[in-house]
């Protein structure tokens, strides 16, 4: 049989541009897992995965005008937005040596032998141990952060984890580009460079998530591609642990006082969230619960400007434009949905920005309106009307899980000395991983304490894929129960030869 080739193709003309690799075949793919399971032994060496964690960092940036011009050309993001998700890609990576570096993501907890204790305690030691092989599946919206050398892959290789990824057929010279960097950064730090290893094509997906060594999986994109890999994970003889993020609507409120307050910055903040990345990014805020009346008004007059004054983009494919298109056709041609800045088509390979209106009243019940409330990908929200708080109300009890949700207030709201905002808060927290007040979803700071990950279908797990603890997600605790010290792993043993931070008896060890 003829290899399949893997083009890379220009989203502004949908021309290919080169022919990059060949899809892999079912042997290639076990070759490349065994190939992988085989570096697992060296990725031991804690100081070795911080090292390498930093070399990528630093050989990511030392190609970066190269990786940034790749990326331009297969996904039309514009150096600008690829400059800042390249320093974004490298940072993730040296926050994560730093977590390799401090030792708590192995949990350390020791408790001492209590024979006083009823029922007595024995001797009981516990830490994290990285899971094995992780398939990673890349992201198309994020040719960087999200696909070869992003987060998932970041965090995988931090917890000791050999990393097999499945390009995204949107950008796979980008993807060639970037997994020679880290396999470079292996080698010069003494690690096997197979501890990443890229393949392409649809059936290798498949191919990859059944493979009986792989040991979890990461992935980003559509609720219908991620929920058939879910599956196939869990059908699994051994089901092993799906981590992926597929899709969110992330819904707004904003308060009839924070509209009154502040129409024109809240406006003016939607349509530059909406329509970044020509409305591609995960976090973009689809959904918006808005007043109707004097205030509401001048929120849409405030968004129906700035959204106008938008340029037309290029999405990351034709497919996705088509998509985006047809998913716009249906939603306008709902009764009672208006459209004050019609999105569709900007020109032969264009998209333009725009948004949807309906009386929220058209969502408080089951019907043909539900479609409003499902993503659609690109430069579009949907804005609808309510005239109580009751219909708020309503309407959350009807969404799906999310990324995100955000709540708009006055600032009599926010300091409390109005009541309600509690309510609000209360009933979006539910329905999403990151709650947001007086901000605008998009952009997620790599940080300890954020979660990129919310109620299904936003995510197939209650994990993040963004900052430190998103390295949870391939590790797997093991206690030792009265086991001779002689025979103990070093991070377990009393004298504490590693340094590592840790729990003794209950309490923090210093």
């Amino acid at each position: 049989m003829a290899a399949t080739p893997v083009w890379s193709v220009d989203p502004r003309t949908g021309k290919e541009r080169e022919h990059v690799a060949d899809e892999a075949t079912p042997e290639e793919v076990d070759h490349a897992v065994r190939r992988a399971h085989a570096a697992r032994g060296a990725l031991a060496d804690r100081t070795k995965r911080a090292a390498l964690l930093r070399t990528a960092a630093d050989l990511l940036d030392e190609a970066g005008e190269h990786v940034i011009e790749a990326a331009d050309a297969e996904t039309a993001l514009g150096p600008a937005r690829l400059t800042g998700e390249l320093a974004r890609t490298s940072a993730q990576f040296r926050a994560f040596a730093e977590v390799v570096d401090d030792g708590w993501f192995l949990d350390v907890r020791i408790d001492h032998a209590d024979p006083k204790r009823t029922p007595p305690w024995p001797d009981l030691r516990r830490y994290k141990l990285p899971l094995g092989v992780v398939a990673v599946y890349a992201a198309s919206n994020f040719p960087l952060a999200f696909s070869v050398p992003g987060g998932d892959t970041a965090s995988a290789l931090a917890a000791g984890c050999p990393v097999v990824v499945k390009g995204h057929p949107d950008h796979p010279a980008t993807s060639e580009l970037c997994a020679s960097v880290i396999r470079r950064a292996a080698a010069q730090v003494g690690l096997p460079e197979d501890v990443l290893i890229l393949v392409h094509g649809f059936d290798a997906g498949v191919a990859l998530v059944k493979h009986p060594l792989v040991a979890a999986a990461g992935f980003t994109g559509s609720v219908r591609g991620g929920r058939a890999l879910f599956d196939a994970a869990a059908a699994r003889p051994e089901p092993i642990p799906f981590h992926g993020e597929l899709g969110s609507l992330n819904p707004v409120v904003v308060t009839e006082a924070a509209a009154a307050e502040r129409a024109d910055e809240i406006g003016a903040g939607l349509a530059g969230s909406m329509s970044s990345g020509v409305g591609q990014f995960c976090t973009k805020p689809g959904f918006v619960l808005a007043p109707a009346g004097e205030a509401g008004d001048r929120l849409l007059t405030a968004l129906t400007a700035a959204v106008s004054e938008t340029e037309h983009g290029v999405m990351l494919d034709h497919r996705m434009r088509d998509a985006f298109i047809a998913g716009i056709e249906k939603r306008a041609a709902l009764d009672d949905v208006t459209a004050p800045v019609t999105p569709g088509a900007g020109s032969e390979h264009t998209v333009s920005a725009g948004f949807l209106t309906v009386p929220a009243a058209r969502l408080t019940g089951p019907g043909d309106h539900d479609l409003l409330l499902e993503e659609c990908f690109g430069p579009v929200t949907v804005v609808a009307r309510y005239t109580s708080v009751d219909e708020v109300f309503a309407v959350l009890s009807r969404l799906p899980g999310n990324l995100t949700a955000t709540l708009h207030l006055s600032e009599g709201e926010g300091d409390g000395s109005v009541p309600g905002a509690g309510g609000l808060l209360e009933a979006l927290t539910p329905l999403a991983g990151r709650v947001l007040v007086n901000g605008w979803p998009t952009g997620v700071a790599v940080a300890d304490a954020q979660q990129h990950g919310g109620p299904y279908p936003a995510t197939t797990s209650t994990s993040t894929s963004v900052g430190a603890t998103a390295i949870e997600r391939w590790l797997r605790p093991v206690t030792y129960q009265s086991t001779p010290p002689a025979l103990l792993p070093p991070e377990l043993r009393d004298d504490n030869p590693l340094g590592l931070p840790r729990r003794v008896d209950g309490a923090r060890e210093k």
